[in-house]
């Protein structure tokens, strides 16, 4: 349950003002039809963070339990840091191909969103955390969590919201999970050794 409320609290926060939020944005000032967009997100997300899970889980085997938490936590606290610094479209997000609104999507958000901030969070959750079906969850809920309202409500909700207080509030939480794992947090990381009954 941790690892799922962890997963979802600090990617909705991360996203707020992130590219791919200003990229629903975007599609919903352009397309007005926000179910087909909303189901684009969710899907893209889902493959996005799938892999970006199934790449944390497999570091784990990569490391041991020392090394791991070294990077982690060197990791997190990097990506607290990168929080800060404000995002932007780049030209080639916003290229609207003429696949049809979900399709567009689709495409749209599972482009914009490699090597983003939220993809490269689920990557490290998931190496923190065991539990792949709950940081994957999280970090899908987290990211329809900020993005649903934006295609919704539009750029109106982007004006009221605190961008930058919002933003370091998420970078508190990745440098606290930083220094927690590099103090030793969860045993040593004790994800990478077997489960109990395991050799």
């Amino acid at each position: 349950m941790d690892a799922f409320l962890i997963a979802t609290g600090v990617v909705a926060l991360a996203e707020v003002g992130d590219k791919t939020q200003l990229l629903a944005f975007m599609l919903a000032a352009r397309f007005k039809k926000p179910l087909p967009i909303i189901a684009g997100i969710l899907f893209a997300t889902l493959v996005n963070h799938a892999l970006a899970g199934a790449l944390g889980n497999w570091l784990i085997s990569l490391a041991g339990p020392q090394t791991l938490r070294w990077v982690l936590g060197i990791s997190f606290i990097a990506m607290a840091l990168w929080l800060l610094i404000p995002d932007k479209l780049d030209e080639d997000d916003t290229r609207i191909a003429p696949y049809g609104v979900f399709l567009t999507t689709l495409l749209a958000f599972f482009l914009a969103e490699m090597g983003d901030k939220t993809q490269i969070a689920t990557v490290a959750l998931a190496a923190r955390f065991p539990d792949f079906i709950a940081v994957v969850a999280g970090t899908t809920l987290g990211m329809l969590l900020a993005n649903v309202p934006a295609v919704l409500f539009g750029e109106k909700i982007s004006r009221r919201l605190p961008t930058r207080w919002i933003h370091a509030l998420a970078a508190l939480i990745f440098c606290a999970l930083g220094i927690a794992t590099l103090l030793g947090a969860g045993d040593a990381l004790s994800l990478a050794s077997p489960l109990p009954g395991n050799p």
